[in-house]
């Protein structure tokens, strides 16, 4: 928490200032008790003392004091709010690596699948899109509020040979370009792959392209590191990059993950989806301090009147 004008907080020091006085008052108000009084008068006399509840209301009205400076103050908290507009690329690999079974009933239809309910899930006034990339990279659905047309994108993928990471990279930016370029949308490339980059452009020089067009990519490392897939009859191991996709997410200021499951990797989607659906923006909070501090006053003064009958 910050505050648009600290100086009043030296307010607080008259607080403090009375917070002193009342425990001086109640130190002289026992020794004066004491002396005029015997401890078994006392007892006789006030069998029933409130206890704490003597000191309950001023603790909470010197609260309500002290919430109510920080109040004038101004203070200023950075409060999570959902975006208004966004635009959203799903880069999803469609090498042949992603028919390896070891995510049942194998990746492509489990990512597929999960894309799916990830689109879905998006706010209904995000632009989405999706690109497909093997050897090279196609924009498979351009970016729309239409989110329908990116899921029949998906559903209707195909493999192929090879993996283009860079130009999907590539390809996704250029799709965010065509979203209003005189007031573009914040924007986020969503980039699953199961393999290292095979053809096409290098990631650093898309990573480069990336940070230039200050469009976050968040990357997802799909597979176990066991996984294998039937390639003219061979067996070939096909484990995610999980290190260079790791990379292209940090040099990017986005997010990496890794998915070995069915499950992961809708737990992948869904914290993307909720990072990508919600900002962070600073907003002055003076109205709910202040209502707190009168929520603090009115107990004080209700608990005042129950057990005393008198106002604090």
């Amino acid at each position: 928490m910050r505050f648009e004008q600290p100086l009043w907080l030296w307010l607080l020091v008259l607080v403090a200032a009375l917070v002193a006085a009342y425990l001086i008052a109640q130190r002289r108000r026992s020794k004066y008790a004491i002396r005029f009084a015997t401890l078994p008068m006392l007892e006789k006399v006030a069998p029933n003392r409130p206890g704490w509840r003597r000191h309950a209301p001023a603790a909470a009205f010197l609260a309500a004091l002290t919430v109510l400076t920080i109040a004038i103050a101004r203070p200023v908290a950075d409060i999570r709010v959902p975006r208004e507009r966004a635009t959203v690329v799903v880069a999803m690999d469609v090498s042949n690596s992603m028919a390896a079974t070891d995510v049942a009933p194998n990746r492509f239809e489990v990512a597929k699948q999960a894309a799916v309910e990830f689109v879905q899930n998006l706010p209904e006034k995000f632009n989405v899109g999706l690109v497909a990339f093997a050897r090279t990279a196609t924009v498979a659905a351009a970016p729309s509020t239409n989110h329908q047309a990116t899921v029949d994108a998906i559903n209707g993928l195909q493999l192929r040979d090879s993996t283009a990471i860079g130009d999907a990279v590539l390809t996704s930016l250029q799709a965010v370009r065509t979203i209003d370029p005189d007031d573009p949308p914040p924007s986020r490339i969503v980039l699953l792959s199961d393999g290292g980059n095979t053809s096409g452009s290098p990631i650093d020089e898309a990573a480069q392209a990336a940070v230039q067009a200050g469009v976050p990519v968040s990357t997802i490392a799909y597979g176990t590191p066991e996984g294998t897939v039937n390639l003219d009859g061979r067996e070939v191991p096909v484990p995610a990059d999980t290190q260079a996709l790791q990379t292209l997410a940090e040099s990017t200021n986005g997010s990496s993950y890794a998915a070995e499951s069915d499950e992961q990797l809708r737990d992948v989607y869904s914290d993307l989806q909720s990072s990508i659906g919600w900002t962070t923006e600073p907003r002055e909070i003076t109205n709910l301090v202040a209502g707190v501090a009168l929520a603090a006053a009115l107990l004080a003064a209700l608990a005042s009147l129950l057990w005393f009958s008198r106002l604090p």
